[in-house]
């Protein structure tokens, strides 16, 4: 029986603002709600957020014209506080994000297990133009 490792898809920013910031506007559910959607025709109306090993996690992804949706949760592996996340997401694949403390400003890598179903270059755009919105919002606010 042959299986495959999924591929691993990395984005990156680095956000002008000190990691303590940056944790806290990529982990609180007001602050995830402004920003977790890859375009502006899609908006995060709720989320929620149990930051610890074992909790779980549930953003709410809608197209703003009421078209379509979909919930996006997965169970944390991993949460070391201002620096490491992991989770697992409802279909088995990984996540990784690292927060790299570089004093006023943050480098944020995210690792991501890419699905079968749509080419990894289109995953990879969405997954970097929704960290290219936390990027703006949280330099912004």
């Amino acid at each position: 029986m042959e299986t495959s490792q999924p591929t691993k898809v990395t984005v990156q920013a680095v956000i002008q603002a000190p990691v303590e910031k940056v944790w806290r506007y990529w982990t609180e559910p007001d602050h995830i709600t402004k920003w977790n959607q890859a375009t502006e025709e899609w908006h995060a109306p709720r989320a929620e957020n149990d930051l610890r090993v074992g909790g779980k996690f549930l953003t709410r992804m809608e197209a703003k014209d009421g078209s379509m949706g979909f919930d996006f949760g997965g169970v944390y592996d991993v949460v070391n506080r201002h620096e490491a996340i992991g989770y697992t997401m409802e279909d088995g694949r990984r996540v990784d994000i690292a927060f790299v403390d570089q004093g006023n400003e943050t480098k944020v890598l995210e690792t991501f297990d890419a699905e079968s179903s749509n080419p990894v270059e289109f995953q990879q755009a969405g997954w970097q133009a929704i960290l290219d919105n936390f990027k703006a919002y949280t330099e912004q606010n």
